[in-house]
């Protein structure tokens, strides 16, 4: 069987990615560096026999979603990890920035799933992981762009979860909080004061995922104290949910 991973050089996606090889299966790994995706291909191929294909593509091309597909075939397992936050006032912030960031959390992560989801429904198998995170609960000013891009992730693989019910194809929603990534520091708020803390490890992140998925769970938040602030955040009105996170991304430092 075979597993598809975008953002796969590192992090929570080479994680998955090990698991996956754990259990046998072969891999197609994604990312936008080629050199450090060569690296993990070795690894795993070495570590665990498994056939795995590096594949460097850059998602925040429109192009590249359909790119990917015709490169691939059909795949038994997709994880669509690769995505990206980005700090700051929204009048201020780049705009290219902003669409880069819209392209790889939204539209990539659209386009391949539309693209690999007929041929598991036809076969009535087939295990879709989604990552969104914690900012998926609630409004995020002063990164708003990004909180609102992971909140698409949460409704639309909710969504789509309930369309597939009784076709043999599950979709989950991994939803991490702070984790010990390069992620943060691309995001600027790796010395964030609040979440410093309770900064969880990529494998740990993975793990909990990887079972979710497995076990066909419809949303994974990884770690006891993110399992609390998500659901305090559903809990709290809108305003003072969004105030508290102004609060938090006001308290960050630059990296």
């Amino acid at each position: 069987m075979i597993a598809l991973v975008t953002g796969a050089s590192g992090g929570i996606g080479l994680e998955l990615a090990r698991l996956f090889a754990g259990d046998g299966h072969d891999l197609v790994l994604v990312a936008r560096g080629g050199e450090r995706l060569a690296v993990a291909a070795r690894e795993l191929e070495e570590r665990y026999r498994v056939e795995v294909r590096p594949i460097p593509r850059d998602l925040s091309n429109p192009i590249a979603p359909l790119s990917l597909f015709d490169e691939c075939g059909e795949v038994d397992f997709l994880v669509n990890n690769a995505g990206f936050g980005h700090r700051g006032s929204f009048a201020d912030e780049d705009p290219a920035i902003l669409s880069e960031m819209l392209q790889v959390n939204v539209a990539a992560l659209t386009q391949l799933t539309r693209m690999f989801l007929p041929a598991m429904v036809d076969r009535g198998s087939g295990r879709i992981l989604n990552v969104a995170s914690t900012a998926a609960f609630q409004p995020g000013p002063l990164m708003a762009v990004y909180y609102a891009s992971k909140a698409y992730v949460l409704s639309f693989s909710e969504a789509i979860r309930a369309e597939l019910d009784e076709t043999g194809v599950s979709v989950t929603t991994l939803c991490p909080g702070p984790t010990r990534t390069a992620f943060v520091d691309r995001a600027e708020v790796s010395r964030n004061r609040f979440t410093s803390s309770r900064v969880m490890e990529p494998f740990e992140v993975a793990r909990e995922g990887y079972a979710g998925m497995m076990a066909g769970r419809a949303v994974v938040i990884p770690g006891k104290v993110n399992r609390l602030g998500a659901a305090g955040a559903r809990l709290a009105p809108r305003s003072l949910a969004a105030g508290i996170a102004r609060r938090i991304h006001e308290a960050d430092e630059p990296s």
